[in-house]
């Protein structure tokens, strides 16, 4: 016996810490715990979302699907989410209410700038008809299928390459396949009972062949329309249920009713979307703001999506974005003209450091004057809605 150990003192001695010590910088030290975390994850099978709809416009429940969808695979550590994307539909769809496909791939550019996953596909836009759903998701899952198989082309059917801004980062970190799944709210599930609605031979394929990953709302029974399709059954353990347990109702029927009443959506949408819904009056959306009977005849809007997707000379690009004025933004009688407040004036002038947005001589027109903390703000909105392209 090397060492002696006197019980219930616990008194170890010297021999012993040194002899205890030593086997103890023998071993191999434990991997930290966000280290082997991450190399768990990394042996799972991969997956992306792909939602496709109209977004017009585009609400935030569009973009937290994907996020509880995320969510729930990672903490049934079942899959390692690597992608989403959002693939609004083509302009022929003809649905009431539907802004032009340019302008909607606009908004979900400017929608998805804060995300470091979610991205746009404008593929089906560009395609010379409306495309089936199924369509839509096989050629995605085709074009990951080459790009990872060929160590980054797209495949000989693609040409231009530009179009794949959507494809998920980090695909050729593994050689391991990525399975494309259709994301959707309850409402599609449903929809699949509709006579006439959906093919079929489409729905067998995307259930069997891609996966459904249904967001439900708490209360509802989606299991029920699951068991009343012979198909759905069949192919059930292909369809993802999962609930949200956080409602939100906004959808972009309420967005557009309210526009067109001239009734607020702040808070409802992203800031940046409805920016872009006011410079280009979409949804037939109706202003309180004075500024609308002073407007000039043309905007001074970054429409930089649109203008790298078609030729057009009704959108110009300039530096400076127009400032909408409401009426609380009239001046009190007590407030200087300073370079801190705003102010109306009439007729012809000049003001320098200032904005001044005339229709015509001897008409109202409004001048601007910012702060510095303002002007900041300003101009970190106008960078990130000119970076809305692709």
């Amino acid at each position: 016996m090397i060492a002696k150990i006197s019980w219930p003192n616990n008194n170890i001695t010297s021999e012993s810490f040194r002899f205890w010590f030593a086997i103890s910088k023998s071993r191999p030290k434990p991997k930290k715990m966000s280290a082997f975390i991450e190399e768990t994850k990394s042996l799972l099978p991969r997956i992306a979302f792909i939602a496709c709809g109209c977004f017009s416009p585009p609400t935030p429940m569009h973009l937290r699907m994907f996020e509880i969808a995320k969510d729930h695979f990672e903490m049934q550590g079942t899959y390692r989410v690597v992608g989403g994307i959002i693939s609004p539909t083509h302009d022929s769809y003809g649905k009431k209410g539907l802004a032009s496909a340019l302008d909607r791939c606009a908004m979900v550019k400017l929608a998805t700038q804060s995300s470091n996953w979610i991205r746009l596909s404008d593929w089906e836009v560009h395609q010379t008809k409306w495309m089936r759903t199924q369509a839509v998701l096989q050629h995605h899952q085709n074009y990951i299928n080459n790009h990872i198989n060929s160590g980054g082309a797209g495949g000989n059917d693609e040409p231009d390459t530009h179009l794949a801004g959507w494809l998920p980062r980090g695909l050729h970190d593994s050689r391991d396949p990525v399975h494309l799944k259709l994301l959707c709210g309850a409402d599609l599930l449903e929809s699949f009972a509709v006579p006439g609605l959906w093919s079929e031979a489409d729905i067998e394929d995307i259930v069997a062949n891609h996966g459904l990953v249904v967001i439900t709302r708490a209360g509802s029974n989606p299991g029920k329309f699951i068991f009343d399709s012979d198909i759905l059954t069949k192919y059930q353990n292909n369809i993802t249920l999962i609930t949200n347990w956080v409602p939100n109702e906004v959808s972009s029927t309420l967005i557009r009713r309210l526009l067109g009443r001239g009734q607020s959506v702040k808070y409802l949408i992203d800031d940046l979307v409805l920016e872009y819904i006011k410079r280009q009056r979409l949804f037939n959306v109706k202003s309180k703001y004075i500024t609308d009977a002073v407007r000039p005849t043309h905007l001074l809007f970054t429409h930089a999506y649109t203008d790298n997707n078609k030729n057009s000379s009704s959108y110009l690009i300039g530096d400076q974005l127009e400032q909408d004025m409401d009426e609380s933004d009239t001046p009190s009688p007590h407030l200087q003209h300073t370079a801190t407040s705003r102010v109306f004036c009439c007729g012809e002038g000049t003001l320098r450091g200032s904005k001044l947005l005339r229709s015509g001589p001897g008409q109202a027109v409004q001048v601007i004057t910012m702060q510095a903390d303002e002007k900041e703000e300003s101009q970190a909105k106008k960078q990130k809605i000119s970076q809305a392209q692709l």
